[in-house]
C-alpha cells in the first residue's frame, strides 16, 4: 500500500513554491517597446494604453535608462514621423526620427542593451500599410522589400543591434539579410515577426503610432484560425536566415507559441501587445483585477507556453516585482 501522495506539500510556503517552480521569469527576457514622436516637446500620453506615452528624444533617453537599470533585456523602438508619404520616406532617412532615436540611444547606451528597430513602414506612410502600394491599392510585396532593405541598413548604421521586420512580407528576412551583410552589417540580427496574425488586439497600437489605415491588413497578416500555416513560416524565415522568430500577438495564440517553440531552432520571441495591455489595465482600473498579480500571470503564461523574449509594456514595472 503506498502512502497517500499529497501534492499540496510543495505549496505549503512561499519559499517552497519558489524552490520547485518549474518557470521563471527575469529581467532580463523582458524588451520594452517604446514610441517616439517628431517634434514632440512633452510626453504625449496614448489613451487607450495608460502609462504608456510617445516620448520626446530626451524622456525616450531617460525612460531607456530606467529600464536598462532595472535589467530589462533590450528595447523595441517605434517612430512617429511629422509627416508621411505614400513610400514612407522618413523611415530611411538618416534624419528621420526613428534613426535619430537610435543614434541618441546607442550613444546613451552602448552594449548595454539590445537596442531593436521595427524594420516596417506602416509607422511612415500616409496610408498606413505595411508596405508600398501597386496601381490598385494592394500593397507590392517586391517593392516593399527593396524599401525594407533600405531601411534596415539605415537602421543598423544608426545603431540597432537587431532589427524587427514586422511587415509579413514574403521573402523580407532574406531581403534584409542580403543587404546588411552587403553594407558590412553581418552582425546585425535579425528577430523576424514569422507569426503576425490579423488580430482585433492592434487597436491601442494603431493610437500609439497615429495609424492612417483604413481598413485591414489582411491580405499579408495571417488568419487568426491557422496554426500550420505559422510553422511554415518560421522555417521560411530561418531559412532566410532569421536569428530569432517571434508570434505575435501572445496572449491568443499561446498554442502557436508552443508550438513554435519546439520545432524552432533559434530563440523564440512572443509580443504581448497594446490590446492585451489595455484589458489589463481597464480591469484593474474599475477594480475587477489584482493588477500585480494578474500582469505576472500574464508574463509567465507567455514564458511557459515557450517564449524565450517577451514584448511587453510592462518590461520595466514587472522587472521590480522579481525576485
Amino acid at each position: 500500500m503506498f502512502p497517500e501522495h499529497r501534492p499540496r506539500r510543495l505549496r505549503t510556503t512561499p519559499a517552497m513554491r519558489r524552490l520547485v517552480s518549474e518557470t521563471t521569469l527575469r529581467p532580463r527576457q523582458l524588451i520594452l517597446p517604446m514610441f517616439v514622436a517628431e517634434g514632440a516637446d512633452q510626453p504625449r500620453p496614448i489613451a487607450s494604453m495608460p502609462g504608456v506615452v510617445q516620448h520626446t528624444r530626451e524622456t525616450l533617453r531617460k525612460a531607456a535608462v530606467d529600464a536598462v537599470r532595472a535589467g530589462v533585456g533590450g528595447l523595441m523602438l517605434f517612430g512617429i514621423p511629422a509627416k508621411r508619404d505614400a513610400v514612407g520616406s522618413a523611415g530611411c532617412d538618416e534624419n528621420g526620427i526613428l534613426n535619430v532615436a537610435l543614434r541618441d540611444l546607442r550613444a546613451e547606451l552602448g552594449d548595454d542593451t539590445v537596442l531593436m528597430a521595427d524594420t516596417c513602414l506602416d509607422e511612415f506612410t500616409d496610408h498606413g500599410h505595411c508596405g508600398v502600394l501597386d496601381e490598385h491599392g494592394g500593397v507590392d510585396n517586391d517593392a516593399t522589400l527593396k524599401v525594407y532593405a533600405e531601411m534596415a541598413v539605415a537602421q543598423a548604421e544608426a545603431g540597432a543591434h537587431m532589427l524587427g521586420p514586422s511587415g509579413m512580407m514574403d521573402g523580407q528576412v532574406g531581403a534584409i539579410r542580403s543587404a546588411l551583410d552587403t553594407a558590412g552589417h553581418v552582425d546585425t540580427s535579425i528577430l523576424a515577426y514569422s507569426a503576425k496574425y490579423a488580430s482585433a488586439f492592434y487597436g491601442p497600437f494603431r493610437e500609439a503610432v497615429d495609424s492612417q489605415l483604413k481598413g485591414d491588413r489582411k491580405t499579408y497578416q495571417q488568419e487568426p484560425g491557422n496554426a500550420r500555416e505559422a510553422l511554415r513560416e518560421i522555417e521560411l524565415d530561418v531559412s532566410e536566415g532569421a536569428d530569432a522568430i517571434m508570434v505575435k500577438p501572445a496572449l491568443s495564440y499561446l498554442d502557436v507559441l508552443r508550438a513554435a517553440a519546439e520545432v524552432s531552432p533559434v530563440p523564440v520571441a512572443a509580443y504581448n501587445i497594446s490590446g492585451e495591455y489595455s484589458m489589463v489595465e481597464a480591469a484593474a482600473a474599475n477594480g475587477w483585477l489584482d493588477r500585480e498579480r494578474t500582469i505576472l500571470e500574464v508574463l509567465r503564461s507567455i514564458r511557459r507556453a515557450g517564449a524565450d523574449m517577451i514584448l511587453t509594456y510592462w518590461a520595466t514595472e514587472a522587472s521590480a516585482w522579481l525576485d
